[in-house]
C-alpha cells in the first residue's frame, strides 16, 4: 500500500519529485540525490527543467549541485546557503586548488582529511587538487543556481577571482584533451574492422562507429539518445558513375549548444546509413531508442544505451583492435571527424555545417593543427 504524502519522509518525497523529471536527470543516482538536495534543490532543478534548459546541460548542472551540498555537508556540517558568503567561496577554492608539496609539510593546506574522506566515499576517485577548469565549472554553476534563486551571490568578487588566479599560478598542470587522440579516419578504419562478424554486438558497434563519425562527430550522449522517430529517409545521392548512395537526415533536436525550437540536421550517406539500415534490420528496431543494449542471451533490450556505454564501446573496440583504450575516448569521434576533414581538405563551413561547431576558433584549430603538421615549417629537416 502507498504511504500518503504526509507519511512520507522529506527524503522519500523528495525521491518522488525527483522521478516526475526523471527524463533529465541521472535518475540512476535518485536515491543518493534525494538525500544531498535540499526541498529548494530539487524545486531550482524542475524550475530550470520547465524552462526547458538543455539536457546535458541540466544533467552536469545537477551533477555539481549534488557535489557541492555534499562539500558543504563535509566542510561545514550544514546545507549550503544561498547565497553563498565569500568566506565559504574562498574556503571551496582553497579545498580543490593547492599545492602537493606544501601538502607534505603541512597536513592542514588543502582539503582537511576529513572533508576527503566524507567526499570519496561518493565522488572522489583521484588523489590530490582539482583541475582548475573543474574548480570553475562548478562555481560557474552554483553562481548559476544562485541567480535562479533570484539572489546575488560573491561569484565576482576581487578577492575570488585573485584566490583562483593565484592558486592556478601556484600549481601549474598540463591541459589533458578529452581524447588523447582523435579518432580520424584511418583509426576508425582499424576499429570497424573488429566489427567485421554478422553478431549483434558487431553490427550495432558498427553502426554506433559510422554514425557517431560521419554525422560531424557526434557527442556520445546524442548517439545513445539517438531515436528511430529522428531519422529521415532522403531521395539517393547520384554518384558522377551514375550510381546512387543511401541517403538519411538526422533531426538532432536540442543538443549542447541550441534549444528545442531548432531543428538542427545533420546527414548521412553510404556506408553509415547502410550500417545504420543493418543494425534497425537486425534488432527489429521500429520506434523508440536506435542504440540499445544488448544482454547476454544476445536480447536487445528496449532501453537506451547508457552515454558511457558509447565510450565503453570504443575502448572495448580499440583495444580489439590492438590499441591502447586509455588512449581514445568518445570525444575522439567528434575531434577526429574534423581532424579528417582538415586532412582532406574539406572547407571549414562545410565540415561546421555538418560538426554543428558553434565556435570557429574551437573547429579552427584542428584545422590549423592538421595544417601545421603537414606543412613545411614542420618539415625543416625532413
Amino acid at each position: 500500500m502507498a504511504k500518503s504524502k504526509t507519511s512520507l519522509t522529506a527524503v522519500e518525497r523528495r525521491a518522488e519529485e525527483l522521478d516526475t523529471i526523471a527524463a533529465v536527470l541521472p535518475i540512476e543516482r535518485r536515491d543518493e540525490l534525494a538525500e544531498l538536495l535540499t526541498d529548494q534543490d530539487v524545486e531550482t532543478l524542475r524550475h530550470l527543467v520547465n524552462q526547458g534548459m538543455g539536457d546535458n546541460t541540466l544533467r552536469a548542472l545537477t551533477s555539481d549541485l549534488a557535489y557541492l551540498e555534499a562539500w558543504g555537508l563535509a566542510a561545514t556540517g550544514r546545507s549550503l546557503p544561498w547565497p553563498a558568503p565569500e568566506a565559504l567561496l574562498l574556503k571551496f577554492v582553497a579545498h580543490h586548488l593547492w599545492d602537493p608539496q606544501r601538502r607534505e609539510t603541512d597536513a592542514d593546506h588543502g582539503m582537511p582529511t576529513t572533508v576527503d574522506e566524507k567526499l570519496r566515499q561518493q565522488f572522489l576517485k583521484s588523489i590530490g587538487p582539482h583541475a582548475p577548469s573543474t574548480v570553475r565549472r562548478r562555481l560557474a554553476n552554483w553562481s548559476t543556481l544562485t541567480k535562479w534563486r533570484g539572489v546575488d551571490g560573491a561569484f565576482a568578487s576581487p578577492a575570488l577571482k585573485s584566490a583562483i588566479r593565484l592558486a592556478v599560478r601556484a600549481v601549474p598542470r598540463t591541459r589533458r584533451r578529452k581524447s588523447t587522440k582523435a579518432v580520424t579516419g584511418d583509426v576508425l578504419a582499424t576499429l570497424l574492422a573488429t566489427c567485421a562478424t554478422d553478431s549483434l554486438r558487431d553490427v550495432r558497434d558498427r553502426a554506433i562507429l559510422m554514425v557517431a563519425f560521419a554525422s560531424g562527430g557526434r557527442r556520445r550522449s546524442e548517439i545513445a539518445g539517438l531515436r528511430r522517430e529522428q531519422l529521415a529517409v532522403e531521395p539517393p545521392i547520384e554518384m558522377p558513375d551514375g550510381s546512387p548512395l543511401p541517403s538519411l537526415a538526422i533531426h538532432l533536436g536540442r543538443t549542447k549548444t541550441t534549444s528545442g525550437e531548432q531543428d538542427e540536421v545533420v546527414y548521412l550517406t553510404g556506408r553509415p546509413v547502410e550500417a545504420l539500415n543493418a543494425w534497425l534490420a537486425a534488432a527489429k528496431i521500429e520506434s523508440g531508442s536506435v542504440f540499445r543494449a544488448i544482454g547476454r542471451w544476445g536480447t536487445v533490450s528496449r532501453r537506451a544505451l547508457d552515454p558511457q556505454s558509447v565510450n565503453a564501446i570504443l575502448k572495448q573496440r580499440a583495444e580489439m583492435a590492438g590499441l591502447d583504450p586509455g588512449e581514445f575516448s568518445a570525444h575522439g569521434l567528434r575531434s577526429g571527424y574534423l581532424t579528417e576533414a582538415a586532412n582532406r581538405g574539406v572547407p571549414l563551413p562545410e565540415a561546421m555545417e555538418q560538426s554543428r561547431h558553434r565556435s570557429v576558433q574551437q573547429a579552427s584549430s584542428y584545422y590549423n593543427s592538421a595544417t601545421r603538421r603537414t606543412g613545411r615549417a614542420a618539415r625543416l629537416l625532413s
